[in-house]
């Protein structure tokens, strides 16, 4: 019988959308005071895979990756996007929505998105918040399934989260030498 152990920490990282950098950057002050040093800034992206942000955000939107420096565990992600969702209420302007903050975090086999919407795929965790399996790393990427969203699917942040990947390899090695847990 296996006995149950403790997750390995995991990189967790927001994938912020908004059309306003001030905004953007508004939010990244929010982010750093509530988990640590961002370590990781993605390339700014054009988010054109849908129009549903267009009326409360305006358009073009942006989307940005960032992840924090330190590893956590895999539970944080309930707490992280709940205060996610508190983070955009913070920013809100002229009673507007104007950055959306969507946490997430990857593994060296997944990339796993927090959502507040139920579907066929997401795995319910607790207050509410579900787990999206949006990639599994195979064939040196994160391949997406057919439910991933269209900008995941499309190949345009492979590079980065590869990156991001190497990085978290990199910190997990560090981890191991320091860890009790094995």
């Amino acid at each position: 019988m296996a006995e149950p152990l403790p997750p390995f920490p995991v990189k967790f990282f927001i994938a912020a959308l908004y059309c306003d950098s001030d905004a953007l950057e508004r939010a990244k002050t929010l982010l750093i005071a509530e988990w640590g040093r961002i370590d990781y800034f993605g390339q700014d992206r054009v988010f054109d895979v849908t129009g549903y942000y267009d009326e409360e955000m305006g358009s073009p939107q942006i989307r940005q990756i960032m992840t924090f420096e330190t590893l956590q565990e895999p539970t944080l992600l309930v707490p992280m996007k709940i205060r996610c969702n508190e983070l955009e209420k913070k920013c809100i302007s002229e009673g507007k929505r104007v950055v959306n903050l969507d946490a997430g975090y990857l593994d060296h086999n997944k990339v796993i998105l927090a959502s507040a919407k139920e579907a066929g795929q997401k795995v319910y965790l607790d207050n509410g918040i579900y787990a999206d399996l949006a990639g599994r790393y195979k064939s040196g990427k994160y391949q997406p399934f057919e439910w991933s969203f269209p900008d995941f699917k499309d190949g345009r942040y492979d590079q980065e989260l590869c990156q991001i990947r190497s990085i978290y390899l990199r910190q997990l090695k560090e981890w191991r030498k320091t860890s009790d847990m094995f």
